[in-house]
């Protein structure tokens, strides 16, 4: 019997907030240890392969998701979907053989060595397995179990880490080596957890013909309107790190890198919703309940992106003090970059939550025709902002590159609000008037909070300090401007009177 949603929220949440606190761990020991080189190469070798595995997966693992969770006792399903995911980890390890023997591999890769290549390769399929497992978890509703192994995975990999840190060993190579040990484990882990709920059994293993014909015909049918999406949206973005790379160098890389990754810390509760609300709409879908879609976009949609904006509007005034607690002062450099992410992060959460609507009502064709026409306009404004003034650029490096997500990532969330809007019956501008809102109200208190807090106190040198106490004064001013207009956050008045109680009655107990 699967959980209720809002257990496996709680749990999923519980998760990332442990990721969180790993994860901001982690990241001050990481970019310290390999350095903004290292770090650049290590990036753009894995996101390479990132979008290599995302073309050859071209929307299937979603398809696989939704699938699922409408036929959750169909347990052939999931035979057959590991099966294809062995054929697309054997096609990237082949990609690199083939780049290896025709010589295209000092083109693709420029200046980087074939062990590191390879190794990029094969983490790009452990992380790719290992999501899979997740998917299988969260569409039988077993997300409580996988969650407690995910935090354990993370604690363990945090003191890993931290060995090789204290030890002087992490390198490239150990740290490659170190991903593969903790993303090993959680494969292990979910399989053994699938393996004792029934959802995986040897007897599942063997398909018939008949089977894999059926199976192969309805991933097609969903899957193959993605194709030239999916073709134009990695290559765009795989050009995207490659122009950075070549007209840039690994240490801009390393300055994306550690952007990227910092903003993305700050959305831990789109994350933890979206795999979830992406199972409800998709069991709502097949019951043509339209009315309980516009209930789930209205009830969390406004919420989920009000919390990623309250951490984002935070961290544009703080992006300095950030970078030092974070990776120390050799990333200053990657302070613009930063700052453009916070805002890239922002939006990413209509694009995960808006964009699971798309996927749970089939509506294939439409995802790949936007995904098209956005890349294009994306391809030429990465050339004119990260190419150098002699080749007709205005050489912004890691920030341009940046500034160039915010721009496709708005464009590409409002509209599929626009389509999502219409199909629930919703009032688009609503929606589209709460985003700027929100974000104009936030960073107006985080601008009052770091600079008040920086001009009353002056603390020089101390940004640690800094940092906290802005931070403290930022959730005071943002919890009163709550209290009093709940709304601003997609909350009614019964909502938060709803979970003042739950904290008095936590506290009184």
């Amino acid at each position: 019997m699967s959980d209720s949603i809002k257990k496996r929220f709680a749990f999923k949440l519980s998760s990332n907030l442990v990721g969180l606190l790993v994860g901001l761990a982690t990241q001050a020991i990481i970019p310290r240890g390999l350095g903004p080189k290292a770090y650049g190469d290590f990036s753009f070798l894995t996101d390479f392969f990132g979008k290599i595995v995302n073309f050859l997966d071209m929307g299937t693992s979603t398809c696989f998701f939704n699938k699922l969770s409408q036929r959750p006792n169909d347990s052939q399903l999931i035979s057959f979907y590991f099966s294809f995911s062995g054929l697309i980890s054997f096609l990237v390890i082949l990609f690199v053989a083939v780049a290896q023997w025709t010589g295209i591999r000092t083109v693709l890769w420029p200046g980087y060595e074939l062990q590191y290549v390879f190794m990029a390769s094969l983490f790009a399929i452990f992380l790719w397995i290992s999501g899979l497992l997740n998917t299988v978890a969260d569409a039988y509703g077993a997300t409580v179990a996988t969650e407690k192994i995910r935090m354990l995975q993370k604690i363990l990999g945090l003191v890993i880490l931290l060995s090789l840190y204290v030890s002087h060993q992490l390198q490239l190579t150990q740290f490659f080596l170190y991903n593969y040990a903790i993303l090993f484990f959680l494969i292990v882990a979910f399989v053994w957890v699938m393996s004792k709920k029934k959802h995986l059994s040897k007897q599942n293993l063997f398909l018939s013909k008949e089977n894999v014909k059926k199976f192969g015909a309805e991933f097609y049918k969903y899957s193959h309107p993605l194709f030239w999406g999916a073709l134009a949206g990695n290559a765009a973005t795989m050009l995207d790190r490659w122009w950075l790379q070549i007209f840039a160098g690994s240490e801009q890389q390393g300055f994306y890198g550690f952007a990227y990754l910092i903003g993305a810390v700050f959305v831990i509760f789109a994350n933890s919703m979206q795999p979830l609300i992406a199972r409800e709409f998709a069991i709502n879908f097949t019951k043509n309940d339209f009315k309980q879609m516009a209930f789930l976009f209205r009830r969390y949609v406004p919420f989920f992106y009000s919390l990623a904006a309250f951490f984002s509007c935070l961290v544009v005034f703080q992006a300095e003090n950030i970078i030092l607690i974070m990776g120390g002062g050799k990333y200053l450099g990657a302070k613009p970059a930063l700052v453009f992410m916070a805002f890239f992060t922002i939006h990413q959460v209509y694009g995960q939550l808006s964009g699971s609507l798309f996927a749970a009502t089939d509506q294939t064709i439409l995802m790949s025709k936007m995904a098209i026409v956005l890349y294009l306009i994306g391809i030429p404004a990465t050339y004119f902002l990260v190419a150098p003034q002699n080749s007709f650029g205005l050489n912004f490096g890691a920030a341009g590159l940046a500034f160039k997500m915010v721009l496709i990532q708005f464009l590409s969330a409002n509209v599929q609000l626009f389509y999502n809007a219409r199909m629930l019956r919703l009032n688009f501008w609503k929606y589209v008037g709460h985003q700027f809102i929100v974000v104009i109200c936030f960073l107006s208190l985080a601008f009052f909070a770091s600079f008040g807090v920086a001009h009353v106190f002056g603390f020089q040198g101390r940004f640690v300090l800094d940092f906290v106490l802005s931070g403290i004064f930022y959730v005071f001013l943002v919890a009163s401007l709550v209290f009093f207009f709940p709304r601003i956050i997609g909350l009614t008045g019964n909502d938060l009177d709803l979970i003042v109680n739950k904290i008095k009655r936590s506290i009184a107990a």
